[in-house]
């Protein structure tokens, strides 16, 4: 459960450390106090979008941290596939910037939005004010559908053999195509084929006419560079070579070594390095030679890399990409002239799957009706008690081509009172219909998930006299099984809380600070009193107890 939230400079909240209870917690205060930014907080925590005017103006960031414990089996199990440490405390952190940057922690470690809101799955439900609106789009209605029935495992399968159906079916729609269209094509290809193959570019062969046409423009400066290299080597007309003078150093070592010992052996290491040179040289002479161009080799050279260069442009901007180009349009070539045999196979594949994707659409369907018929009952027992014991909810099914859901269309419908015909939900509910509504199916999905925690943001809208108050006994009935934190205007939910927070709002020097503060028995029948309205009288107080008494 969340046991404890910590905000710092979030809007008009300084700074507040709030701690829950297990069981049923409510948050009021008059309007504008701060508790929607409550919300905001805990929304941002759990990886939720954020954004820099969240942060209280004048301060560099905002800062908000979650703590959870008696966590899950579940959620200690995504703590750990996530490479955390599931320990006895779950703390999750989050700043926000004046910048709008964004730094999650979670126990102390660094993590991801992407990360929080994983784990948020497992924590925390949040049913916010919009809620009852995403109610009024029919397109999710499915979801709840699936959510109550578990059919996670058959949507699973039904969308893997859904998804090789669309393969197989955009396959055969890019091979199908009529006689004129496909000569075309194989005309062009073929002319494509044949071009690249007649160019019988080799590998490597563009870098090495490159190399060569380098070398022709330079041939005159190279042959100088050569030229003065085997002088130096050899020796010229005005003087000696490197090999002449290494000669005489040999002659002179093997004399002197006759007097001096020293010299021993120096005459062979002189001789290692004549050979060297000599061999040098002759590479040098070597290439000399190859400077003797054909006059017509440059003519050559530079036309064969215009046509090289040509090929690039057309096909790809590299000889790599020219080369993917050939090798798709031979794959496409062979796909058309073939393309008979392969459709035939493509067809009779697609036959395959679209049974197989039926009979899985028609399975998943067949237990979303069966879901269906255990949740209208479910939702109706959760409505009747609630003040709507005439209410007619059901769960309307129409059945559709294959999709990506499946064969059904769902859509909720209602009639509120006796005597009325079925109708789209989102035609005929009211706002307070549509708060008992979300509340009720927020209720029998309940048991169907591990989520400790459940959040409400004003379920009770629209919603007054005993009604609201059974939506308090029935919001501390779920609190039972787990932590509920709800936020209300209304006296008869409040009346219920085993923890009352109060949010209540101040101007000191100008500036707006919001607090927040867990209220005794006296403090509760205050509030209790205030949120009743009318002129604060010992009757209005009185009236507050005995409410506070009877919902206990």
């Amino acid at each position: 459960m969340l046991s404890q939230l910590f905000i710092k400079n979030v809007a008009v909240i300084e700074s507040a450390s709030i701690d829950f209870e297990n069981g049923f917690n409510v948050f009021t205060g008059e309007t504008g106090a701060g508790k929607s930014i409550l919300i905001d907080s805990i929304n941002a925590v759990l990886g939720g979008r954020t954004s820099r005017d969240l942060v209280r103006t004048g301060e560099g960031k905002a800062v908000v941290s979650a703590v959870f414990t008696d966590v899950s089996a579940e959620a200690e199990k995504l703590i750990e596939e996530l490479g955390y440490d599931a320990e006895e405390e779950l703390m999750i952190s989050r700043e926000i910037s004046a910048e709008g940057k964004s730094v999650c922690k979670v126990n102390m470690r660094p993590a991801t939005a992407s990360v929080l809101k994983q784990l948020s799955s497992v924590l925390i439900d949040v049913h916010g004010q919009h809620d009852s609106a995403i109610l009024q789009n029919p397109e999710l209605h499915i979801g709840y559908i699936d959510s109550f029935g578990n059919t996670e495992k058959g949507i699973c399968e039904y969308r893997e053999s859904y998804k090789k159906l669309k393969s197989v079916e955009r396959d055969i729609k890019k091979i199908s195509m009529d006689d004129s269209d496909k000569a075309a094509r194989i005309d062009m290809l073929k002319f494509q084929v044949a071009e690249i193959e007649a160019a019988a570019i080799e590998e490597g062969e563009e870098e090495e006419l490159l190399a060569l046409s380098k070398r022709i423009k330079s041939a005159e400066n190279i042959m100088e560079l050569i030229s003065e290299t085997i002088g130096a080597l050899d020796g010229n007309g005005e003087s000696e070579g490197a090999l002449e003078g290494l000669s005489t150093a040999i002659e002179n070592c093997a004399r002197l070594a006759e007097y001096f010992p020293q010299y021993d052996g120096l005459s062979e290491k002189f001789k290692e390095m004549y050979y060297e040179f000599e061999e040098f040289a002759n590479d040098v002479k070597d290439n000399a030679d190859e400077l003797d161009f054909d006059p017509t080799l440059q003519n050559r050279t530079e036309k064969r890399l215009d046509q090289i260069f040509r090929l690039k442009r057309k096909y790809g901007g590299s000889v790599e990409e020219m080369f993917k180009y050939y090798n798709k349009a031979v794959e496409e070539l062979e796909n058309i002239e073939f393309s008979e045999e392969r459709l035939e196979k493509l067809r009779k594949e697609r036959e395959r799957l679209f049974e197989e994707t039926t009979k899985l659409a028609e399975a998943l369907s067949n237990k979303r009706h069966k879901a269906a018929e255990a949740f209208e009952k479910a939702v109706m027992e959760e409505l009747s008690y609630l003040n709507m014991p005439n209410v007619r909810f059901s769960v309307n099914f129409e059945k559709t081509e294959l999709a990506d859901s499946g064969c059904d269309s769902i859509e909720f419908y209602i009639a509120t009172n006796a005597g009325e015909p079925l109708k789209p939900l989102t035609k005929i509910a009211s706002g307070g219909e549509l708060s008992r509504i979300m509340l009720s199916i927020k209720n029998v999905l309940a048991d169907k998930d591990n989520v400790d925690t459940l959040i409400f943001d004003e379920v009770d809208t629209g919603i007054s006299g005993s009604a609201a108050q059974k939506v308090g006994k029935k919001l501390k009935q779920v609190s039972g099984g787990r932590q509920i934190i709800c936020v209300t205007h209304l006296a008869q939910v409040a009346a219920f809380a085993d923890n009352h927070l109060l949010i209540s709002k101040s101007t000191e020097n100008g500036r707006t600070f919001t607090s927040v503060e867990s209220l005794d028995k006296e403090g509760r029948i205050n509030e209790l009193a205030r949120i009743m309205g009318g002129t604060m009288t010992d009757a209005l107080k009185m009236s507050a107890k005995e409410l506070l008494e009877l919902s206990k």
